[in-house]
């Protein structure tokens, strides 16, 4: 099942960035961008897997995309009071034990914007997210490996490389958390804090490296990496175009990408087979 992506004391640092009085965050637009890019879907059906507040949903609507959510609501969280007052439950579903309420064979694309960090059963998800897409759909994944160099969550480097077990874990935290690492700290003392955010990465993240998350992708779709697609879109979204171009250059598009995998993750583009016995190719960008 999808955790809850954020709670009232830990979101994401850009999860409450509303597009009705902020500009859309950069990984919002590149994922409307590459779900309304296929030529040959004037009008794709996309769902936003794990939709969390609606934001994209909201803005592919009003761009015209016939675009749907689906989440779980985490029973104290504020997320499914903000998308019943921007009026969109018609158009955001709820999964309830683990299936997405839609049909088969419905969506042409499916995206999902840094969720399945917080899946346990990603297997589950994934055989979900291949019923409701039609053969040849797409689907974008921005997702988080244990490679990361920085828990975005809490904003302490690391953090998330250490088992849930580890005696030292605190006492790291509580040193980067005292010189200055750490989002939300509110009028927290250093060792509440540290204390409340273990508790809740322990609770609603289960991070897996990149080869062990390849492989369950691999099971379902033909697989892509495409790190580098999401680091020339955020250059060119920052006014840096040439440096978007050099980016791409052969000798160094390997390293950007890698940069970017250990920093935001992996951005992983999968395709559902015509005919579902071709499940299996595992294409490494």
């Amino acid at each position: 099942m999808i955790q809850p992506k954020v709670t009232a004391n830990y979101l994401h640092p850009h999860e409450h960035i509303g597009v009705m009085t902020h500009p859309m965050h950069v990984n919002h637009q590149y994922v409307l961008s590459k779900a309304i890019s296929n030529p040959q879907l004037a009008a794709p059906c996309v769902l936003d897997y794990g939709c969390g507040a609606g934001e994209v949903v909201e803005s592919g609507r009003k761009m015209g995309l016939e675009i749907y959510g689906t989440d779980v609501f985490y029973e104290r969280g504020h997320v499914k009071a903000e998308i019943e007052r921007k009026g969109l439950m018609g158009f955001v579903r709820v999964i309830e034990k683990g299936i997405i309420p839609f049909p088969d064979n419905f969506f042409d694309f499916v995206i999902s914007n840094q969720v399945f960090e917080h899946i346990q059963d990603i297997d589950g998800s994934l055989m979900e997210i291949n019923r409701v897409l039609k053969p040849g759909g797409k689907f974008l994944c921005l997702f988080p490996s244990k490679e990361c160099f920085i828990e975005w969550h809490g904003g302490v480097p690391f953090l998330h490389w250490f088992s849930k077990d580890s005696r030292v874990r605190f006492y790291y935290a509580f040193v980067l958390r005292g010189i200055g690492f750490g989002y939300f700290k509110d009028d927290k003392s250093i060792s509440h804090w540290v204390s409340d955010f273990i508790e809740w990465l322990d609770k609603f993240t289960y991070y897996q490296n990149k080869s062990a998350i390849l492989k369950i992708f691999g099971r379902y779709f033909e697989v892509s990496l495409i790190e580098h697609d999401l680091v020339t879109f955020r250059l060119n979204h920052s006014g840096m175009g040439r440096l978007a171009k050099f980016s791409q250059l052969d000798l160094v598009l390997p390293i950007s990408s890698e940069i970017f995998r250990r920093v935001g993750g992996l951005v992983i583009f999968s395709c559902k087979p015509l005919n579902q016995t071709q499940v299996g190719n595992e294409k490494m960008g």
